[in-house]
C-alpha cells in the first residue's frame, strides 16, 4: 500500500525523472497543434509511476473536480448522509384551520421534487389541515448566503440550461420547467410542466423549414413578463422547424416565485385554501415538525453527480460539506459555526487533503463542481485523491460512480474499441479551453492504473483534446506490468 507521504515523495521524484508522454499521445497532439506545456499527466501503477508530465502544475479541470467533491464527501458524511426537507409550524390548528406561519424548510435534499411537495402537503391535508392562516415562511438559511445566485453574471450564453443552475438549501425540481414543443405549419403549441399558479408559457417563436435535429439553433433565452395582476408570462424567442417535437428544461423564472407558486397550485388542488403572502424565513426551535422527506443515502446520489456530470448536485454536495455533518443515530443536523459556507467546505476539502499527506498549495475551489474558470488542481493533487480513494472504506460506492469507459455516462461513447471498454471508469471534464479525464484504468494485467490527464489551451478543439485524452486510456489499458 502506497502511504501519503511516499506517495509524494514518488512524484517529487517522478517530476525530476519521469518517462515521457507515451508516443501515440505525442503524435496526436502534434497533428492537432497542441503543445506539449498544455498537458498535465500523472498515471500511477500501484507504488510506479509510468508517465509524470508538468505534475505539480495547477490547472483548470472541469469536471473532473467532481471527483474532489464526490469522493470527500463520502469520506466526510459518511454513506447514510441524507438531505432533508421538512414543513414546521409554531401554529395551533382550530378545526381545519392552521393559525400561523408554515415554514418550508430546506436541508439540501436532492430528490426534491413537485410530487415530494406534493406528498408533504396531502400528509398536511390527512392531519386535517384544510385552511392554512398566517404566512408561507421558505427557509433556506442552511446554506450562508441562502441565495448564491443573486445578482451572479450568467456563466456563458445559456443562463437557462440545467447546467447553469446554482443550488439553494430549497431547490424545488431544479427549479425547472420542463416544455413540451409540438408545430405545424402554422404555430408552435408549447405544454409546461410543473402548473405553476398564475404562470403561462408562450410562443412567440418563428417557423422556418430546417431539420427538427437542429431545433435548437434557433432557441433564444425566453423573456419573463410580470403582469401588473401578479401573473407571469415566459414568452418563447427564436425560430423553430415546421412539423416538430422537441422537449427542453429552462430554468428562467425566479426560485421564490417558482416555490411559491408551486406550493400555491398543489394546495388548492388539494382542497386547501391559502391567501397569505410568502416570504424569506426560517425555522425556530419551537416549531413542530408535520411532515418531512429525506433523499437517497449520497452513494446513490453520488453516481448522479458523477456518470452524468451534474453540476447542480455537485454544488449542492459541496456546499452539503460546509454545512452539514452527520452520524448515524442522528442523520444530518447543521454544523457549528458561521461564515460563508463554500469557505468551510473549501476548508473541509483542505483539511482532508492534508490528512492524506496531498499537498494543497495550488488548490483552487469555486464551486465544487468543475464548472468555473477559476477552479485549478494539480495532476499530482487529482492522482493522490484517486490514490487515496482506492483505500477509502468508500472505494465501491466511490468506484460504482464513475462513468464506465465505453458503456455509460459521459464516456458512453468513447473507446468502445479498446481494451479499456468496459473495465475503466473514467470522470470526464470538458470548457471551452478545458479538456480532461480522471480515474482508474485497469492495464492489460488486470492491475488497477489511477490516470489523470488535463489540457488546458485555446488550441484545442473538444474531439481534438478527447483524441489525445483516449490515447492515453488506450496506452494505458495496453501496457503490461514489467
Amino acid at each position: 500500500m502506497l502511504r501519503p507521504i511516499a506517495f509524494a515523495l514518488l512524484l517529487a521524484f517522478a517530476a525530476a525523472a519521469s518517462a515521457q508522454l507515451p508516443q501515440p499521445v505525442l503524435q496526436l497532439m502534434a497533428a492537432a497543434h497542441i503543445p506539449e506545456d498544455a498537458i498535465g499527466v500523472v498515471v500511477l501503477r500501484g507504488d510506479a509511476t509510468l508517465v509524470s508530465h508538468l505534475a505539480e502544475r495547477p490547472m483548470q479541470p472541469a469536471s473532473t473536480m467532481k471527483l474532489v467533491t464526490t469522493l470527500i464527501g463520502l469520506e466526510q458524511l459518511g454513506p447514510v448522509f441524507r438531505g432533508r426537507t421538512e414543513l414546521r409550524t409554531a401554529g395551533v390548528l382550530f378545526g381545519d384551520t392552521l393559525t400561523g406561519d408554515l415554514v418550508l424548510r430546506g436541508g439540501a435534499d436532492a430528490d426534491l421534487t413537485g410530487e415530494v411537495l406534493q406528498n408533504m402537503l396531502q400528509a398536511l391535508r390527512n392531519q386535517g389541515v384544510r385552511k392554512i392562516d398566517g404566512r408561507l415562511l421558505l427557509d433556506r438559511q442552511l446554506f450562508n448566503p441562502a441565495r448564491a445566485d443573486t445578482g451572479l453574471e450568467p456563466f456563458d450564453e445559456s443562463p437557462d440550461a440545467y447546467y447553469n443552475v446554482i443550488p439553494d438549501a430549497l431547490l424545488v425540481n431544479k427549479n425547472m420547467l420542463l416544455l413540451e414543443m409540438r408545430s405545424n405549419g402554422r404555430a408552435v403549441q408549447v405544454a409546461a410542466q410543473p402548473a405553476l399558479d398564475r404562470l403561462t408559457v408562450e410562443s412567440g417563436m418563428t417557423l422556418i423549414d430546417a431539420p427538427c435535429a437542429r431545433w435548437e439553433d434557433g432557441w433564444k433565452q425566453p423573456l419573463v413578463l410580470r403582469e401588473a395582476s401578479g401573473a407571469i408570462r415566459v414568452l418563447l424567442q427564436g425560430t423553430y422547424p415546421r412539423n416538430c417535437i422537441a422537449s427542453n428544461s429552462i430554468n428562467v423564472v425566479d426560485r421564490q416565485d417558482y416555490v411559491d407558486r408551486l406550493f400555491r397550485d398543489i394546495w388548492k388542488r388539494l382542497g386547501g385554501i391559502f391567501d397569505g403572502a410568502t416570504i424569506d424565513g426560517s425555522a425556530t426551535p419551537d416549531m413542530r415538525l408535520l411532515a418531512e422527506h429525506v433523499s437517497r443515502a449520497l452513494p446513490e446520489v453520488v453516481r448522479d453527480i458523477n456518470k452524468p456530470s451534474d453540476n447542480a448536485l455537485a454544488r449542492t454536495l459541496f456546499l452539503s460539506l460546509g454545512s452539514l455533518e452527520t452520524d448515524a443515530v442522528h442523520g444530518s443536523h447543521p454544523m457549528a459555526g458561521s461564515g460563508p459556507t463554500a469557505l468551510r467546505a473549501d476548508l473541509v476539502v483542505r483539511d482532508w487533503m492534508r490528512r492524506k499527506g496531498i499537498n494543497d498549495a495550488g488548490l483552487v475551489i469555486d464551486n465544487g463542481s468543475g464548472l468555473s474558470r477559476m477552479e485549478k488542481i494539480s495532476p499530482a493533487q487529482m492522482a493522490g485523491l484517486l490514490n487515496a480513494g482506492l483505500r477509502s472504506k468508500w472505494a465501491p460506492e466511490f468506484m460504482a460512480s464513475l462513468p464506465i469507459v465505453g458503456v455509460d455516462g459521459t464516456m458512453r461513447r468513447r473507446l468502445k474499441d479498446s481494451p479499456a471498454a468496459e473495465r475503466a471508469r473514467m470522470k470526464t471534464g470538458t470548457l471551452r479551453n478545458v479538456t480532461a479525464v480522471a480515474g482508474y484504468v485497469p492495464d492489460a494485467n488486470g492491475q488497477q492504473c489511477v490516470v489523470v490527464a488535463m489540457i488546458n489551451t485555446e488550441r484545442s478543439t473538444e474531439a481534438k483534446g478527447r483524441a489525445v485524452l483516449d490515447a492515453l486510456v488506450d496506452w494505458v489499458a495496453r501496457s503490461n506490468t514489467p
